[in-house]
């Protein structure tokens, strides 16, 4: 306590003697928060010591101590996290994230060492109090001592009651009596001694046949001062209740340290020792027989620990034991409860340190009764081993795959077939696999076959010890079936595949024809198997029934695993293209496209033309842009997969029989099994592939570019008056599916922005030039770019500013337009080093010039 208390009081600059091991839980809490306080996270902890000269073991240990310490408390470590600021808040309060910690472990304040003495927790638990109980009947081998209440009781032929307390000298005043002598006498001898007295008063007391009767209890007991002396957490003197046990008296001095002895506790009565306490004995079998009542002035001393063991490894109470004299290995494992199921007991082995050296004892089971363990023994138990002797395995398509015992008598695989329930219809039995492990603890594999085996034709096998029969399912072996679907159809797509299903049956099962579907001209594409024949698919085509009755031709052609079924469209038969009219028309809203040819014009006829508030010139045209990405063959693989299982889930379905049930839950196991890793490798690989792309594409890089790029829709400039004037000509574009146009109201203003000192929106008038509406925005600013200069108009159109002849021609304003002033691009001015350098530079060349003049002279 003492070198702990050292630590605490010294700073943070005086961390190279630090004993980690020596720490509790709550020490190196106070050590995280004494760093946070100087402005040092708890991950600068460790850097300071080594910096100090803490030995790298030891700071290897605190770092452990620390990081577990803050796991356990759920520190995110994270910048401005607890981690870094010790505390949360809730509530406008701060909350001590260890508090969770020292609620959950009763222990928080020993050090590790501490809690692996055997016997140390007793005296630190938070749920143990030793406190005697004062609530019982008075003892008869209580010894009265001074300042006892002792309360008389007299009944019978006579009644009367005393209520006396003992003198200092140990003296009770009896009335009628005087004083009697009581301390230092029992109960039991007390009562036969007061019983005397009062019978010279009372005569009914005494002779063989008495007519009265004396009860002496106590009233308030004493208290009484015992010395705790020696390897005690907390020495002293104590003030307990004359009932406290030894037990109690270490209790209160917090039991013995590090370096007490738990089987040696002594109690000194008048200089004579009257009683010794083996802890040990009460924590292993519940006896206390020595755990004698504690008298005033008595000294109890805990002596040093003579001899001490650590046991580890598979027992039930692993840690630090202290041994007697004379006690054996076998005498020493009721203290740690016995050996665990896992434990090797037929040997065990001894660290011993003997003449300045270190040497292992190997101690068969025979000699446990035998074997006498030495002070700093480390004792280790090993584990069984991790092998069966008598098993074999099955696994695969049986109805109980799992371990079975391999009998005395031997095993064969029918016989592990018959255990394990036998076959199931899936079965592949032509060629199962027995895996077996050599002797030299290599695999081999022997094929066999079950099928002649389960007849009789083969003989049947013996089975070896950790032989495993391994039976796939036909579905193991062979890629899914499944058909598909696509055209006009209700539910196009990916289907199971049947025996004997037919193209009507699919039709069925893929919820009908549309409306749109043609029922001749059905075609079939199926997989090739000949390479060598140079075709890739061969086509079958041919009609249906318009009412899908089964047709003689339908039934001699069922379909094939992966045959793809084409539902054509009916001839003439188009489906709705919708195309909006919105603005200032005499009817808006959305209008289906009439023929492949109608244009503009035609659909503003059919809106019933613009109204007398529509602004033609501002009209613009939205239309759909195209963007599609190519499947790879996984994902596609992953797609068709998770088809054929939605069309297979009863929960959105019709529920299925026991083989779509099965296939659903193959399909679902493999498809979760793609997604796993596909989740596993886009973690590994996720910022190295988005590194790799944006330095390949460097088109990412610009937000602007990259938003033009892959918008759905683009804003086409036309020229509605133009196109109302000229219907058919070319300003009169054809109607694509999705295109809306859109008719504002009459315009009035125009608006400028940019590189203006006061970007604003000005009313709009006729014939006036840009340069007057600059000048409504307060003029161009420094950063503007005058040159590039444009207009955008209200249909979408944009002009620029251009020169000829260095004479500016700004765009014409109408309605509705904008101005935009672009900024100068940024130019980094050069420095006056730069200038230096350059003057310098060009100072060099002319030395050069001159000299290769001066020689061409002297030359000539």
């Amino acid at each position: 306590m003492l070198f702990i208390s050292t630590v605490w009081a010294q700073s943070l600059s005086d961390l190279k003697n630090l004993k980690v091991d020596n720490l509790s839980d709550a020490q190196i809490e106070q050590l995280i928060k004494r760093a946070e306080s100087n402005g040092l996270t708890s991950s600068q902890i460790e850097a300071m010591a080594r910096e100090q000269g803490l030995s790298p073991i030891e700071a290897n240990k605190l770092r452990e101590r620390i990081l577990g310490l803050e796991r356990d408390a759920g520190f995110s470590g994270a910048p401005n996290s607890t981690a870094t600021t010790g505390r949360s808040w809730t509530g406008g309060q701060a909350v001590d994230p260890f508090d969770s910690l020292r609620t959950a472990d009763p222990y928080y304040d020993l050090t590790p060492f501490q809690k692996k003495i055997f016997g140390y927790k007793l005296f630190h638990s938070r749920g143990l109090d030793f406190n005697p109980s004062l609530n019982i009947p008075t003892p008869p081998n209580y010894v009265i001592g001074a300042g006892d209440q002792l309360l008389i009781d007299i009944y019978g032929a006579s009644q009367q009651s005393f209520d006396l307390t003992v003198s200092p000298e140990g003296r009770v005043l009896l009335p009628s009596v005087g004083p009697v002598q009581l301390g230092g006498s029992t109960i039991e001898a007390a009562t036969a001694r007061l019983k005397t007295q009062f019978g010279k008063i009372y005569s009914g007391l005494m002779g063989s046949n008495p007519n009265t009767f004396l009860q002496l209890r106590l009233g308030n007991i004493r208290s009484i001062k015992v010395s705790m002396v020696g390897e005690l957490s907390k020495p002293g003197t104590y003030t307990l209740p004359s009932f406290a046990t030894v037990f109690n008296g270490l209790y209160a001095a917090g039991g013995p340290n590090e370096n007490g002895a738990f089987r040696n506790v002594q109690v000194y009565r008048g200089s004579r020792l009257v009683a010794t306490v083996d802890i040990y004995e009460f924590l292993a079998k519940g006896e206390q027989s020595s755990n004698i009542t504690l008298q005033d002035n008595d000294v109890v001393i805990v002596p040093p620990v003579v001899s001490r063991v650590e046991i580890s490894g598979p027992v039930r109470r692993e840690g630090f034991f202290e041994v007697k004299p004379g006690e054996n290995l076998q005498d020493l494992y009721i203290y740690t409860g016995g050996f665990l199921p896992n434990a090797f007991t037929g040997r065990l082995t001894v660290r011993r340190i003997e003449n300045n050296a270190k040497k292992v004892i190997d101690v068969p089971q025979a000699n446990y009764g035998e074997f006498h363990p030495l002070d700093g023994d480390e004792i280790l138990i090993g584990e069984a081993m991790d092998r069966y002797t008598n098993r074999v395995q099955i696994s695969g398509a049986v109805f109980r795959p799992g371990e079975y015992a391999l009998e005395e008598g031997g095993l064969t695989v029918k016989e592990l077939l018959e255990k394990a329930d036998g076959l199931k219809q899936d079965a592949f039995s032509q060629r199962v696999t027995l895996y077996r492990t050599s002797g030299d603890l290599t695999l081999a594999a022997e094929s066999l076959d079950l099928e002649a085996i389960l007849n009789g034709t083969q003989q049947d096998v013996a089975l070896k010890n950790e032989d495993l029969l391994f039976v796939p399912s036909r579905y193991d072996i062979q890629e899914e079936f499944y058909v598909k679907i696509s055209g006009e159809i209700n539910f196009p797509g990916n289907y199971p595949f049947a025996s004997q299903m037919t193209v009507g049956d699919l039709i069925l099962r893929s919820g009908g024809l549309l409306q749109s579907a043609t029922n001749s001209s059905v075609e079939i594409a199926r997989r090739v198997r000949d390479a060598s024949s140079g075709k890739v698919a061969e086509i079958i085509t041919f009609d249906i029934l318009p009412d899908l009755e089964l047709s003689e031709k339908e039934k001699n052609l069922p379909l094939m695993p992966f045959d793809h079924v084409f539902i054509r469209r009916s001839p003439g038969f188009e489906r709705e293209q919708l195309v909006s009219v919105v603005g200032e028309v005499i009817y808006p809203g959305d209008f289906a496209i009439s023929s492949a040819d109608e244009r503009i014009s035609d659909l503003i006829k059919r809106a019933g033309g613009v109204n007398r508030f529509a602004y033609p010139k501002g009209a613009n045209l939205v239309r759909r842009t195209v963007y599609h990405k190519n499947l790879s063959d996984e994902e596609l693989k992953e797609m068709i997969m998770k088809d054929v299982r939605s069309k297979l889930n009863p929960e959105k379905n019709r529920k299925g029989n026991e083989a779509e049930t099965l296939l659903f839950e193959r399909l679902d196991e493999k498809i979760t099994e793609i997604e796993d890793l596909r989740l596993m490798e886009e973690r590994k690989t996720s910022e190295k592939s988005r590194m790799d792309f944006f330095a390949r594409d460097s088109l990412f890089l610009d937000s602007a570019v990259n938003a033009a790029r892959y918008k759905e829709e683009d804003l086409v400039g036309i020229d509605l008056e133009a196109i109302l004037a000229n219907p058919g000509g070319p300003e009169d574009l054809l109607l694509q599916e999705g295109d809306v146009i859109q008719i504002p109201k009459q315009l009035q203003t125009v608006r400028m922005v940019g590189e203006v000192l006061l970007p604003t929106t000005s009313r709009y008038v006729k014939n006036q030039g840009l340069r007057s509406y600059i000048s409504r925005a307060g003029g161009f600013s420094e950063k503007a770019r005058k040159t590039k200069t444009y207009v955008i108009y209200a249909n979408g159109d944009a002009r620029r500013t251009h020169s000829f002849l260095g004479v500016k021609f700004f765009p014409k304003l109408e309605p509705g337009a904008e101005i935009v002033v672009p900024a100068k691009p940024d130019r980094q001015r050069i420095t006056p080093a730069a200038w230096l350098g350059i003057a310098s530079s060009l100072a060099t060349i002319a030395i050069l010039v001159q000299t290769m003049v001066n020689n061409s002279n002297n030359g000539n």
